[in-house]
């Protein structure tokens, strides 16, 4: 009986010992000089190791488990925690394995810029939203395996099944809200109208869409807050998308001055800054007087086009800060000055007789 039970624990060891080693070779080819040039090397190492060691273990141990004998009573119960083990790390290993291979796709996805970076942008979106839908599938088709491997549950499987409609009912109107978000989720994003790193303006906040999921969506607002929404709120209000075709944005300042400025010299000064001005796309200008406002000053309205939202605001205040030091040192007389009404004439002012000036 000793030997046999040394034996069979030899057998398990061996077993246990030959799945890791499988797994610790191939780890080693994946990561040699040959073989890492392979874009899909990196990743698999980086996501695939842990659950390969993990199912590895559990393959091996399965298979090299002791008989009955050996174990005595408990050995069914040991054959089930391993068949649940071997469950559970085939699905992280998919998993893994599914997130390894679009990772590739992703990275190269994101190094995308200029034109096609809006067709990008929607594909990165996509692919990580289905990819994590297929994850919960995978989820919930392991779990409904593993469940399956009890006796009891297995028993009342036929009776779940017949009353699976009316369940489906219920869970239905109970999970309304989560169904929802989810359906919005998948319409936005096959839709079109929202992608990772959108620039969106929402409730009055400007913010980049940092995660997208079908559930919520995460803004990265410009002060490095978090603004967390539910997707269904993006379908049932309205919201402003600056990076809905393009990512290249317009910017505008505004300056009110007094009527003695040089318009076209200030005009030929912008476009002098704009030239050298490295977040300037080389493309829309312009300088225009716009309003005459009632306290007496003008408004003098200078628009200039950047690639994205971030450099036309900075490109703005860069603007704004230069045409005022050039104005306040340049033309000190066109500086914004206020015309207050003093009121009544003097005494000794008269009118003419169609009363259009007054004369002494």
């Amino acid at each position: 009986m000793i030997v046999s039970t040394v034996t069979a624990l030899a057998v398990l060891i061996g077993s246990v010992l030959l799945g890791l080693l499988v797994v610790e070779i191939l780890r080693r080819a994946l990561t040699s000089r040959l073989v890492s040039r392979w874009p899909l090397a990196p990743p698999i190492v980086r996501r695939c190791v842990k659950p390969g060691f993990t199912l590895a273990f559990a393959a091996g141990a399965t298979a090299g488990l002791p008989p009955r004998e050996v174990l005595g009573r408990s050995a069914p119960d040991v054959r089930h925690a391993l068949s649940l083990l071997v469950i559970a790390s085939l699905t992280w290993l998919i998993i893994q394995a599914a997130y390894a291979t679009t990772d590739v796709a992703l990275d190269h996805l994101t190094k995308i810029e200029g034109d096609r970076n809006v067709r990008a942008r929607r594909v990165r979106t996509q692919v990580m939203l289905l990819r994590r839908t297929s994850a919960a599938v995978v989820v919930i088709i392991a779990m409904s395996s593993m469940l399956f491997t009890f006796p009891a549950v297995r028993a009342v499987g036929a009776g779940l099944l017949a009353s699976a409609g009316i369940a489906g009912i219920v869970a239905g109107i109970a999970a309304q809200s989560t169904l929802s978000n989810v359906f919005a989720g998948l319409q936005l994003a096959f839709s079109d109208a929202l992608r990772i790193d959108d620039v969106l303006v929402v409730e009055g906040q400007w913010g980049r869409i940092e995660e997208l999921t079908l559930t919520y969506v995460v803004l990265r607002l410009w002060d490095e807050r978090r603004l967390v929404l539910p997707v269904s709120y993006f379908v049932h209000n309205s919201f402003e998308n600056w990076t809905r075709h393009t990512s290249r944005v317009i910017g505008t300042v505004l300056l009110h001055v007094d009527w003695s400025v040089p318009v076209e010299e200030l005009r030929t000064e912008l476009y002098g800054f704009l030239r050298d001005h490295p977040l300037w796309d080389q493309k829309d200008w312009v300088l225009q007087v716009t309003d005459v406002l009632p306290n007496g000053l003008v408004q003098i309205r200078a628009l200039m086009s950047a690639h994205d939202s971030a450099s036309a605001f900075d490109l703005r205040c860069d603007v704004r800060e230069h045409l005022i030091a050039y104005i306040r040192e340049k033309y000190p007389s066109a500086l914004p000055r206020f015309r207050a009404d003093t009121g009544a004439l003097p005494q000794n002012a008269a009118w003419t007789d169609d009363q259009s000036a007054p004369h002494a």
